[in-house]
């Protein structure tokens, strides 16, 4: 996605979070939200990658913050390079699309500690779109009363991807 794309999907959130009904925050934090933080669009870090299906893709219960868990479906795995390393991920399928968690190296630094969510386009040539620039925080991020799946240890990253939504930060956090 082109950086003035995705700057101004980022300002929409921005809205939504500060004034639509269903923004995962409450009032108060509504009131004092002065928008999300970002890492610098990085355009190299949106990917387009060979997704390798799983020959057996079994149906997998994951944990969420509040103890329930939810069935997700093994699809496939990609890897790709991350400087000079090599990376691995699983990705999800739901009854919506499809699902990727991932925690990266920054986490509890500079990213939310149980990981951030992508959903990966599938491309009609076996390729999938994984653009970082679009990670998001789940819901649970902001505050409680949400149910957000934990990322699985498959997707727990030893190197950083410093794109997409950092962690959140300002007054209107602590009003949660």
């Amino acid at each position: 996605m082109d950086t003035p794309r995705l700057i101004e999907l980022r300002a929409q959130k921005d809205r939504f979070f500060k004034h639509h009904p269903q923004s995962p925050l409450t009032p108060a934090q509504r009131e004092a939200f002065t928008g999300l933080t970002y890492f610098v669009p990085m355009p190299r870090l949106c990917l387009t990658v060979a997704v390798t299906p799983f020959a057996q893709q079994e149906d997998v219960q994951i944990q969420t913050n509040t103890g329930e868990t939810r069935w997700y479906r093994r699809w496939g795995e990609f890897t790709f390079a991350v400087g000079q390393e090599q990376a691995r991920l699983t990705i999800y399928q739901t009854p919506n699309g499809f699902f990727l968690p991932f925690v990266d190296a920054l986490a509890g630094s500079e990213t939310y500690p149980a990981g951030r969510y992508l959903e990966p386009v599938l491309l009609d040539n076996g390729m999938a779109e994984i653009d970082f620039n679009q990670a998001y925080n789940p819901y649970c991020a902001y505050g409680a009363g949400w149910s957000c799946p934990i990322t699985p240890a498959e997707n727990r990253l030893s190197v950083p991807i410093r794109a997409g939504e950092k962690l959140p930060q300002g007054a209107w956090v602590n009003l949660a």
